[in-house]
């Protein structure tokens, strides 16, 4: 009952449908009541008459009553099956908008294969609980008491008492078996996660593992985990055979005790031929509510198990609360005393962090790797929220901005690029759905990718793969870098996106990003080549700012920055002599 309970919404707001189809079930149970007793009735009247010709009009009720059940079970299949499938979709889309929602604390907890799991085999073991459980449990209690009436009033209820003697103890099987199976199937499931986990890792990282020449230790390992999902899985599915025996010496003990007492009963004039034919057929009706009752029960604690794995994951507050309702006028960027420490850490990763970032200004940001420098980019996009000090755009608190408004003032370009597997052109139009192609083409020129898609065979319908695979680092930067140029949002912000390119490519790069108008830019790099002619430059270390000002400036002083910018210029000048 608990996976009822939990999808009483869902029942609720499909009643019609399930109250339809429930109306076909009961009425094809009816008439398979009526089937046996039809029967019994043709083998009397023919034992009495010795003539064929006097069944006729109980043939022609079996046909129509056959014809009957066969319409009507097309309609309550299609009816109940077709509303757990939509149980099934709903449950899909609030799954994804929940992970649509939620923050980077949340991915930093859950993994990816898990997450896969939950949106496949969790949700497919509800969507059958709410469709073929209500069949089951529905039409399995009806033909259940439909026969017993049928059985102790209609023929004879002290044959029919002594036929039930053995359901008791069925019973107390099923009991038994329902409790272990759902212990076993939750167990499935989260091996199951493991097994999706320890897949996904391999797939994404099978170059390294080729490169590393990990092959064999990757493949043991995954063959535990696999040998460990397999072994779960045998368990449920051993439990899940054991309903099979325990129906069957069921019903097989109240057939032998039907045969014997009808037997004995039609020798003392009792009970007629006819009528222990049809309670046989009756009882026969019966193999089909046990095996209902032992399917439901197992499906039930599958389905208990799936929901609450996914309530678990569906009932998580909102990692970012997102309440904001102000609109800002501009998109000035001001952070002020801004200091924020990760979950289960103690030391702060930024400490008393302040800047101004004009409109249509060029920020640069340097540092050591670990200096703080991508955990101030999340902050500004509000992937974490930070406790202390503010961040305003345009002097309203990001906190009060909608979320998919704060977001959409952003073109984020991270280092590691991600392209998704279809064509070079859908890659860029997805920063600019309604987006032309000239337009594409121009956002491609601006990331000087454009002469280099144009090489390519298929040229703007290449294909890129999975993840991008079929470019270059390079190319999959730039063509991140277009697909944010095409979006044309407010605030242009490059994480060492140009890390992968030559230095005079990344020049070109900077100069036409330089000569867009209406646009903030904010560029983080190792390469400080990239930010020199920024208007301001920050200079980070163990999550503060160290150093503040031009290019001029900071390469005139004695710092990190002047030494760094020394030593590439070194390594510049020995690269182009070499």
């Amino acid at each position: 009952m608990q996976l009822f309970k939990h999808l009483g919404w869902f029942f609720r707001r499909y009643w019609y449908t399930y109250a339809l189809a429930l109306i076909m079930l009961l009425t094809v149970a009816v008439i398979n009541m009526v089937i046996p007793w039809l029967i019994g009735q043709s083998i009397d009247q023919l034992l009495e008459t010795r003539e064929l010709g006097s069944t006729e009009n109980y043939l022609l009720g079996l046909l129509v009553a056959s014809i009957a059940v066969y319409l009507l079970r097309y309609g309550w299949r299609r009816m109940l099956f077709g509303t757990s499938y939509k149980l099934g979709n709903i449950l899909r889309q609030q799954f994804y908008q929940r992970l649509t929602r939620q923050g980077q604390a949340f991915y930093n907890s859950h993994s990816t294969g898990d997450l896969m799991a939950r949106a496949t085999n969790d949700i497919d073991a509800v969507e059958i609980a709410a469709g073929e459980g209500i069949l089951s449990g529905f039409d399995g209690l009806l033909t259940f008491i439909f026969v017993l009436v049928m059985m102790f009033v209609f023929i004879d209820w002290q044959l029919a008492a002594l036929a039930a003697l053995p359901f008791p103890f069925m019973g107390i099987g099923f009991y038994r078996l329902s409790s272990r199976i759902h212990h076993q199937f939750k167990e499935t499931l989260d091996k199951f996660s493991s097994l999706n986990e320890q897949t996904q890792q391999a797939m994404t990282g099978i170059r390294m593992i080729k490169s590393m020449g990990r092959e064999s230790i990757e493949a043991e390992q995954f063959n535990v985990i696999a040998e460990q999902a397999a072994e779960s899985t045998y368990q449920v599915q051993r439990s899940e055979a054991k309903f099979d025996p325990i129906i069957q010496l069921s019903l097989g003990a109240a057939l032998l005790i039907v045969l014997t007492a009808g037997g004995w009963q039609i020798h003392e004039g009792r009970l007629t031929v006819g009528q222990l034919t049809s309670f046989t057929l009756y009882l026969s009706e019966l193999i089909w509510p046990m095996y209902a009752f032992g399917w439901l029960m197992n499906i039930l604690q599958r389905g208990n198990a799936a929901i609450k794995r996914l309530e678990d994951l569906l009932q998580l507050p909102d990692s970012i609360h997102d309440s904001g309702q102000s609109i800002p006028d501009g998109y000035q960027l001001t952070v002020d005393a801004l200091t924020f420490t990760y979950p289960e850490t103690a030391q702060p990763n930024l400490n008393d962090i302040s800047f101004s970032l004009p409109e249509n200004h060029v920020l640069g940001i340097a540092g050591a790797t670990g200096a703080g420098k991508s955990t101030l980019l999340q902050l500004l996009m509000r992937y974490w929220d930070s406790a202390e000090g503010c961040i305003e755009i345009a002097g309203t608190p990001i906190k009060q901005i909608p979320i998919a408004r704060l977001r959409g003032l952003y073109a984020y370009v991270p280092q590691d690029a991600f392209l998704f597997s279809t064509s070079i052109m859908e890659n860029i139009r997805m920063g600019r759905p309604e987006a032309s192609d000239e337009d594409v083409y121009q956002a491609a020129r601006l990331a000087e990718v454009h002469d280099d898609i144009l090489q390519f065979p298929e040229g703007y319908s290449t294909l890129v793969g999975e993840r991008g695979v079929t470019l270059s680092g390079g190319q999959r930067q730039r063509v991140s870098i277009a697909r944010a140029l095409i979006s044309n949002a407010p605030i242009l912000i490059l994480d060492d996106a140009l890390s992968a390119v030559d230095v005079h490519t990344e020049k070109v790069i900077i100069k036409h990003l330089q000569q867009r108008q209406a646009q903030t830019l904010l560029i983080v790099s190792h390469r400080l080549s990239a930010i020199e002619q920024a208007d301001d430059i920050i200079v980070m270390s163990h999550g503060s700012i160290i150093e503040r000002g031009n290019h001029q400036q900071l390469t005139a002083g004695d710092g990190w920055y002047s030494r760094m910018a020394a030593y590439q210029q070194m390594e510049q000048a020995m690269e182009n002599a070499s």
